[in-house]
């Protein structure tokens, strides 16, 4: 906790159906004399995905759907850009991450938060252009398992909120853990997000992506999903003896749909020869042993899960600080002792990869800083550039004139407005206002035959934005 800045943290250990380890350490707040239990409350971001693909194989089991059901025969709003992959995407391909899309394509939607509905961020994916070929290759989404969650609503017709509280969190009698943060009753057990914004850690507000649910909107503690984790381990028995899902259907979701490459590094470090993502899991080996296993990420948060079966073995480990180099060490330290794995210096590697991916990106940002500080002159006349711009999945943003300055806004979201400062030629640098973003960005103006600014691109400076900032699939043409 102490070498990635991270003020509370609480792990979970499950083995051999039951909890043996349970327990909290450093603060739900920072500043504050508030302990970490294992009853506190995290939001665990994309471990929710794990709910959803379970809510899936519930109607699976019960023989309301088939894995491999066309989506539009649920939902005929559903449209992907290509019409071949709309008529040809099914409830498997909403949780393999197998689309064609870019990594965290349309997330801008719903992050920082916004006031798109469901219904407007579905319609958003017809216009976003694949980056590869459909099911051809691994590319982690978001969006997708959103609409995942609209085909629980469809076919069930209760909201997947209703529906994962009243068939998984009740029989599991998970009773503090939430489908999202509006649902918490009681926000004294809750750890507060904190991230670091200019090189200091600091409490911000929790961010509101309700609208994304299926995708990464829970909130829980190590007390519930201890019995989550003692379920899936026990392939859909709950401990109380219930059957949530079919042991068919929990082989289902930890069988590999989408190959993902191995990193040479993986083979060396951990003897893994195959990589893979199934339906709410990501699946390797390590050491000779099936790993199964989720992480999860929101701003100010970061979610750890895995599970070695052949082991009746889990691990889960949360913490309100968003570096996941934290959650890492200190589950693997704890997996790798269970495995026989040779000792090493977690603390060290991660601390040392992430010195130098932090050493890596300062690097860029201060070149970009030096060039912003000489004051260049842009292109055009500031006025120029002034007016409105749409992209097509996103909407409207603003370019006005504040004093000497240019200023960008978005719609639909509070927290998307910067200073655009001159950079070369037509390209600025947007600086959010809200420097706990960590997300400064290139905006590249283009001119038209007649030398007028017709629209703009924009791409993030530093290589270690968090990818759901997809500002490279933007494409702004000026409305007026």
């Amino acid at each position: 906790m102490q070498a990635f800045d991270v003020p509370g943290m609480a792990i979970g250990i499950v083995k051999d159906g039951q909890l043996i380890y349970a327990k909290g350490y450093g603060v739900r707040e920072l500043g504050k004399d508030s302990p970490v239990t294992p009853d506190t409350l995290f939001q665990i971001g994309s471990n929710s995905k794990a709910f959803t693909a379970a809510a899936l194989a519930i109607l699976v089991d019960e023989g309301r759907i088939k894995w491999d059901d066309k989506v539009i025969d649920y939902l005929p709003q559903f449209r992907m850009f290509d019409p071949y992959v709309t008529s040809e995407f099914t409830i498997r391909d909403l949780l393999s991450h197998r689309s064609g899309l870019g990594l965290g394509a349309g997330d801008l939607m719903f992050f920082p938060a916004t006031d798109f509905t469901r219904a407007e961020i579905m319609r958003g994916l017809r216009h976003l252009k694949p980056v590869a070929g459909f099911r051809a290759k691994y590319g982690y989404d978001n969006v997708l398992y959103m609409v995942a969650g609209e085909v629980v609503s469809a076919v069930s017709g209760k909201s997947w909120e209703d529906f994962v509280d009243q068939r998984i969190l009740q029989p599991l009698k998970m009773s503090s853990c939430v489908p999202s943060f509006k649902r918490i009753s009681d926000r004294s057990h809750f750890a507060e997000p904190h991230a670091v914004a200019d090189g200091k850690l600091r409490q911000i507000p929790v961010e509101n992506i309700a609208v994304i649910g299926a995708a990464g909107a829970m909130s829980c503690n190590v007390s519930g999903l201890a019995k989550w984790i003692e379920t899936q381990l026990a392939a859909g028995q709950s401990p109380g003896g219930a059957r949530l899902f079919s042991e068919e259907r929990s082989a289902d979701m930890w069988t590999v749909n989408t190959v993902v490459p191995v990193r040479p590094e993986y083979t060396a470090l951990l003897n893994t020869h195959f990589m893979g993502y199934g339906m709410g899991w990501e699946l390797l080996d390590e050491f000779g042993f099936q790993r199964v296993s989720h992480t999860g990420a929101v701003p100010g948060g970061a979610t750890w899960i895995s599970m070695i079966p052949e082991l009746k073995l889990g691990v889960i480990v949360l913490t309100n600080q968003s570096d996941f180099a934290a959650t890492e060490s200190v589950g693997n330290q704890i997996l790798y002792a269970y495995v026989g794995a040779p000792k090493r210096d977690l603390i060290k590697l991660l601390s040392a990869r992430r010195d130098s991916h932090e050493q890596a990106a300062n690097s860029i940002e201060s070149e970009v800083a030096k060039t912003v500080a000489a004051s260049p002159q842009s292109s055009l006349p500031l006025d120029d550039y002034v007016g409105r711009y749409a992209d097509p999945w996103r909407g409207n943003v603003e370019v006005r004139k504040d004093g000497p300055r240019l200023v960008l806004k978005f719609s639909r979201t509070d927290k998307l407005e910067g200073e655009l400062l001159p950079y070369l030629g037509n390209m600025f640098v947007v600086r959010w206002a809200d420097r706990g973003l960590n997300a400064d960005a290139f905006v590249r103006f283009s001119q038209s035959f007649d030398g007028g600014i017709e629209g703009f691109t924009m791409r993030a400076i530093s290589p270690e934005t968090d990818f759901s900032f997809d500002f490279q699939d933007l494409n702004f043409v000026r409305s007026r």
